[in-house]
Parts: structure tokens; sequence; C-alpha cells
């Protein structure tokens, strides 16, 4: 599967976000990180400023949900327009449901893990996937360095999507800039959430296509 670069709104201004939005018009999602100060230590946004962006950018969003219950919120994300809603494996008590649920409403559904919790235990639901979501960070703040002890996981999710038949894309999120994201894509990521790497540079439509070349083997 071709590259794909998800900058994260988590690290531009949230005063400007439709503009922010319209800086990277040559990112293939744009990743917007919703967070309850619950389930991580940090409050975000929720599902108004979401449905306020779609209105704003024609780039399809890519919602990552840190909240404590997405069995509850995440089919809403789905139905309001989000092009894919990604919930966490330790937060969701019935997962197939809720992954059914945003796949019925027309997104496409995304498993998460954050770092210390093992792939193996949730290759059951590969099916009921589009997605599944590394975090190279702990969740809940941007701008953190990249946990390098997580790249044997992103080898053995790889093998693990191969095996059963290489449609479900693989996503890392923190600490990818252009020296990390060479060693995720030779691991075996394909999509790609990058935040400060973008929105900290002037040039964000140079910063997403430095990603994109660094990640093309």
């Amino acid at each position: 599967m071709a590259v794909q670069i998800s900058p994260s709104i988590l690290s531009a201004d949230f005063a400007r976000l439709a503009d922010e939005a319209a800086a990277v018009p040559n990112a293939d999602w744009l990743h917007v990180d919703v967070m309850d100060n619950h389930f991580v230590p940090n409050l975000t946004l929720g599902l108004p400023v979401v449905e306020a962006l779609l209105k704003a950018t024609s780039t399809p969003l890519d919602c990552h949900l840190m909240i404590e219950d997405p069995d509850r919120w995440a089919p809403q994300y789905a139905e309001a327009g989000a092009g894919n809603v990604t919930i966490h494996a330790e937060a969701a008590k019935a997962p197939v449901r809720t992954l059914r649920q945003i796949r019925a409403a027309g997104a496409r559904a995304g498993l998460a893990l954050n770092p210390a919790t093992p792939v193996e235990p949730y290759e059951d639901l590969i099916g009921e996937v589009d997605m599944l979501l590394l975090m190279t960070v702990e969740p809940g703040f941007g701008g953190q360095k990249f946990l390098d002890v997580v790249l044997p996981k992103i080898r053995r999710t790889r093998a693990i999507i191969e095996r059963h038949g290489g449609e479900v894309w693989l996503q890392v999120d923190g600490g990818v800039a252009e020296d990390t994201i060479v060693r995720c894509a030779e691991a075996g990521a394909d999509v790609f959430v990058a935040g400060s790497a973008v929105y900290g540079a002037a040039d964000r439509v140079g910063a997403v296509e430095a990603l994109r070349a660094a990640a093309t083997l």
C-alpha cells in the first residue's frame, strides 16, 4: 500500500483550525486526537469541533478517540462524517460491536494499542478492523520522543496482518519525524501520524512531502 501521511492537529493552533487544516492540502488524512482527561491526562476537543472541521476541509478526518467510553461515543463520530474512527483496545468494553457500528455508519474502523499493550491477544479481531494503530509514545501529549521499544511490535503486527491477507492498514502515532519514520516504515507501518514534525515546520506542505519521501522504501 502507498504511504499515507496524517498530520495531527494536536500540534496545530486550536484558534485557527480551519486555516491549519488548509495548510496541509497534500495530506492524506487530518488526524484528530479526542481526549477526555480520563483515559489520558489531557483534554482536547470533541464532537462539535469535529463537526465544524468537517465543514471546513475536504481532507478526510482520522479521529483517534483516547476516551474512557468509546463504545458510547465512537459511532457518533462516524455518523458525523469522519473517514476513520479509531478506538482504544484498553478502553473498549464491547470492541466487536463498536467496530461494527463504526463501519455501519460509513467510516473505516481502527483499533489502537498503547505501547505496553501486546497485539497478539487482539489477532482474532483483525477481521473487524480496517486499521491497527500502534502508539509509539504514551498517549496524552504531543511532542514526545519516539519509543524504539515499539519497533518489534510493529514488525509482529505487520506479520499478523500479512497472515490474514494484508488488507488492514498499520498506523503509528507518536514522535514520528523524518528519522523515525524510516524505522517505522522498515518495520512495516504504512500510515503515519505526525504532529510537531508538520505543524512545527515553517513549510507544512514541504514537511508532509519530506515525511512521505522518507517513508517510501
